[in-house]
């Protein structure tokens, strides 16, 4: 049974191939176009799947699209006349785009893939699952489990803005929903937009910024008090009512009416790029606690109606890895598993899966030796040598080729251990939006300077986003409060007591940016200010030769911890090519640059001729 999983025209378009029920391949368009979120017919990762697979077109059984069109323009047309004649302007510019494209949805796929290769349309099924149905295949099958409740939480499919549902075997049925606009990811986002951070990619910098916030503090008790009075009302099975006379997304341009958030909450809109300001931080910590909580009580209400021991979560809300990590702490579950590409992205590969295990009803079978059936996500394209030299012929660049890889791996260590900073590029792409050791940016946690140099110098982002670790599996008990897996990095858990330091006693009074150079603990580079860590736990079986370099780097320096970040500067997707990777290293500050089994110190190489022009060629994110 061979299927390919397609996402597209919103954003995150992706592709993702299964056969006989196996991931075999998955990808983002953004990575081969270079256009972050590129909403665009996934024509390259389309073109990557068959290839990796070593299939066409016509031989699939099925091509599958990750949600159901029509439905999504009855929910349009409901809202607009439910709102009417509010939101007119809005309306006149969506229509005519819908009826273009998503009214004639199929035949549009259909150019689209002939334009990459021709086939029998009669032969090969054309499926539309409901879009939560998508995220929540996405999460159960590939999980551990035979038995599973199951959570999405994103900001809508078609009507749906989060389900419950439950997973046994082979079959996967909805139990609840929330329909919108009531929306948990929509009230976050709004949050985003408030805050001066952009929707629907900006979310993760609310998150990070969110424990500057002052816990509970009069600031943010009155801020959530506000949320929870005025925006939403939150209902004991997790379920909310957002008041729509401060929300806009349902008819309008924006997110929501700005006038009357800032006489809700005393201040206008933040501007982008503009200072970050301790309310903002304290709204910022508000909302995150509430999202919590909410996350929290339908958590609740899965295990009330499923009464499984595991759960399973995706959609976009599924990568607020705070919540994640409160999740898990709260012991609802047993055990808890979250689809890597939780986003729309990752409904490509759960559209696939759903038609194999409920449109073409196949028997599943769960690999106890295996962590999951992600691959640890390492699903995308890899590079050969000769690949790897022809580009550096191309750029003219010298390297180091080391025949023994362990060689390598210890030369490497030595080099973090130095204060360097390290483009670490092996193997196959991560699927999702984390960088996961195939295409990072390392450095070492023990050092002070690490985080202001990765954020100002290689990165270009702002100076209070935090980096996360990487651990060895084996070890992540004696650095995080971390009891169990986590190799997709989304959960969140603190660290070690014992590894911590005091703060001063005016810490909570000073400014944010004051805040933010103190050290933390023995590992400052990985350390939030609320001595929090994003893990990731690096495993043997799923990427080798990450896990030996963080060994060498534990027996050169007795931890075995190392800085891990995407590697790209701010704005940019995650490199894909060694040439996207030699040309981050040049644009950059970098120190070296690492490819399979060859090495490039960013000293020795020829001046890169390129103006500062790139830096407008990504928008901010």
């Amino acid at each position: 049974m061979k299927i390919l999983g397609i996402s597209a025209f919103y954003h995150d378009s992706a592709a993702a191939y299964i056969e006989d029920g196996k991931i075999i391949a998955a990808a983002q368009e953004e990575r081969f176009t270079r256009k972050k979120h590129d909403p665009a017919f996934p024509t390259h990762a389309v073109q990557y799947c068959l290839s990796e697979a070593g299939v066409q077109l016509s031989d699939l059984d099925a091509i599958v699209f990750y949600d159901k069109p029509l439905l999504k323009m009855e929910r349009l047309l409901e809202t607009y006349y439910a709102f009417s004649p509010k939101g007119l302007l809005s309306f006149l510019t969506a229509i005519p785009v819908w009826l273009k494209e998503k009214m004639f949805l199929k035949r549009m796929l259909y150019e689209e893939l002939f334009d990459i290769q021709h086939f029998d349309k009669k032969k090969v099924k054309l499926l539309f699952p409901e879009h939560h149905l998508s995220h929540a295949a996405s999460a159960f099958y590939p999980s551990p489990f035979d038995d599973a409740a199951i959570l999405t939480l994103d900001g809508v499919g078609e009507w749906a803005t989060a389900s419950i549902g439950h997973g046994k075997g082979n079959t996967l049925s909805i139990l609840k929903e929330l329909k919108f606009p009531h929306s948990l990811g929509l009230l976050y986002s709004a949050f985003t937009y408030f805050l001066g951070f952009k929707v629907n990619s900006g979310e993760y910098k609310l998150m990070g910024l969110a424990p500057y916030g002052r816990h509970g503090s009069k600031e943010v008790e009155q801020y959530k008090k506000l949320i929870r009075e005025v925006l939403v009302d939150i209902k004991p099975d997790g379920s909310i009512w957002l008041n729509q006379e401060y929300f806009n997304y349902a008819t309008g341009l924006r997110m929501v009416y700005d006038a009357k958030w800032e006489a809700l909450f005393g201040f206008p809109t933040r501007e982008s790029e503009s200072n970050l300001e301790q309310k903002h931080c304290d709204l910022g910590l508000a909302i995150q606690e509430i999202t919590e909580e909410v996350v929290i009580l339908m958590a609740h209400e899965a295990k009330r109606l499923t009464g499984s021991k595991a759960c399973v979560l995706a959609g976009g809300v599924a990568l607020n890895c705070v919540a994640n990590g409160k999740l898990k702490d709260a012991g609802i579950f047993d055990d808890i598993f979250i689809q890597p590409a939780a986003g729309d992205a990752g409904g490509a590969l759960g559209a696939a899966l759903a038609a194999h295990y409920i449109y073409f009803d196949q028997a599943r079978s769960i690999d106890a030796s295996k962590l999951d059936a992600m691959s640890g996500s390492y699903l995308g394209p890899s590079y050969s040598d000769k690949e790897i030299e022809q580009m550096a012929k191309e750029n003219q660049a010298k390297f180091t080729y080391f025949d023994d890889f362990k060689e390598l791996s210890a030369k490497t260590a030595e080099l973090l251990a130095e204060g360097n900073v390290i483009g670490w590029f092996q193997g196959r792409m991560e699927f999702g939006p984390r960088a996961l050791g195939g295409r990072s940016i390392l450095g070492d946690p023990r050092n002070p300077e690490m985080q202001k140099k990765l954020n100002l110098k290689i990165k270009y982002r702002e100076g209070f986003r935090p980096f996360a670790p990487s651990v060895l599996a084996e070890d992540v008990h004696e650095y995080f409060e971390c009891d169990t897996i986590s190799p997709y990095m989304l959960l969140v858990h603190g660290v070690k007591p014992a590894r911590r330091k005091e703060m001063p006693a005016n810490y909570e009074q000073l400014e944010m940016m004051e805040k933010l150079y103190f050290l933390r603990s023995d590992l400052p580079s990985i350390t939030h200010i609320d001595y929090s860590a994003r893990i990731q736990t690096v495993h043997a079986e799923t990427n080798p030769r990450y896990h030996q370099l963080i060994s060498d780097f534990k027996s050169t320096t007795g931890i075995g911890v190392v800085v891990n970040t995407s590697f790209n500067v701010r704005g940019e997707p995650i490199v894909c090519t060694p040439a996207d990777a030699y040309r981050c290293l040049m644009r950059t500050e970098m120190d070296y640059l690492v490819v399979g089994n060859y090495l490039f110190d960013k000293k020795v190489q020829a001046p890169w001729e390129e103006s500062d022009a790139w830096k407008k060629e990504f928008v901010l994110d």
